[in-house]
């Protein structure tokens, strides 16, 4: 089984260039797509992808996953890497179009070419020399992921910059006082409190629900506060 991940930060993005990159190297995968940002801990899509590809490892059958770049794995260094390292070790591959160099079949060559052992003294050196060349390797995996979470804080910092200049050539930042934001992540932590919370008749005290939702608790009190409001 073979899956491609195409992932954008936002639905006004497109996803194709990143679909025909994939399909041209692997035109029978399974392609998964999904709207979030790289940072977010909510990817419906690429978690459910993950699970699958772990079941059908554990079945026995071969699974790939194929991604146009690193960063459509994960922007963060160490989830990233961590979320590598697990699915190498399941025996799952891993394809990276513009770094082939941190393939798993690479990681795995490194793994393969240790020098053979003699059983003489020499063998201490041949130990050491081994030792070098996968953390060599596993460094080449970290710098991969390590960049990929650079370029968002770099952009993270620029669009702070930009919201500074603008705050002081006296432009609106932002919503006005007294609007409403909806989000999808909003929607749906407000759906999951109105089946679950024990405030509308569920079994969960605001401590489980808010630990459930990896939400901070003035988010979950005012969800709280908007969906008594829109009962009434």
């Amino acid at each position: 089984m073979t899956y491609g991940y195409c992932r954008i930060s936002t639905k006004q993005q497109s996803i194709e260039r990143q679909i025909r990159n994939i399909k041209a190297a692997y035109p029978d995968a399974e392609i998964i797509e999904e709207a979030f940002t790289g940072t977010k801990i909510e990817r419906p899509a690429f978690d459910d992808m993950i699970n699958s590809a772990k079941e059908l490892k554990d079945s026995g059958e071969d699974v790939t996953i194929v991604f146009d770049s690193v960063s459509r794995m994960s922007r963060n260094a160490e989830d990233g890497y961590n979320l590598y390292q697990d699915l190498y070790n399941r025996g799952i591959n891993l394809v990276f179009l513009k770094e082939h160099h941190i393939d798993t079949d690479t990681y795995k060559g490194a793994m393969r070419n240790q020098l053979a052992m003699t059983g003489e003294d020499t063998d201490l050196i041949f130990q050491g020399i081994n030792a070098y060349l996968l953390r060599l390797a596993a460094k080449q995996i970290k710098l991969a992921f390590e960049q990929a979470q650079k370029e968002v804080d770099d952009l993270h910092q620029r669009t702070k910059e930009g919201i500074q200049t603008a705050k002081l050539n006296g432009k609106q930042i932002g919503q006005k006082q007294g609007a409403k934001l909806t989000t999808q992540k909003s929607v749906a932590a407000k759906k999951f409190i109105l089946k679950n919370s024990r405030t509308f008749n569920g079994s969960l005290d605001d401590k489980e629900c808010i630990e459930y939702l990896k939400i901070a608790p003035n988010t979950f009190y005012k969800y709280k506060k908007e969906l008594r409001a829109e009962q009434q």
